[in-house]
């Protein structure tokens, strides 16, 4: 897969009405319990992988691998041996 680059990602993400675009580096084995944003998110796996469960659905996403989640959904996060590099894309409005 040809991933774009974090300049490519952020610009399309500017473009299509996203107001904040960042890098989040997590842990090893990071687990994060079912939650909810403020925000609406959209986000690509840049490296590592992680698991995402929104409602009874649980999947696995490696590099390259993109989700999105609108505000207010809860979701649960949990990060692989190695952690992940997220880009996620943020839209408060």
């Amino acid at each position: 897969m040809n991933m774009p680059s974090f300049s490519a990602f952020r610009l399309q993400s500017l473009m299509e009405g996203y107001d904040e675009v960042l890098e989040h580096r997590w842990e090893p084995r990071t687990f994060r319990d079912m939650h909810a944003q403020p925000f609406a998110a959209k986000a690509v796996v840049a490296s590592g992988e992680m698991w995402l469960t929104v409602g009874d659905l649980t999947r696995q996403l490696r590099a390259g691998d993109s989700f999105e989640i609108e505000r207010d959904v809860p979701y649960a996060e949990r990060y692989g041996a190695e952690g992940a590099v997220c880009w996620v894309a943020r839209r408060h409005g």
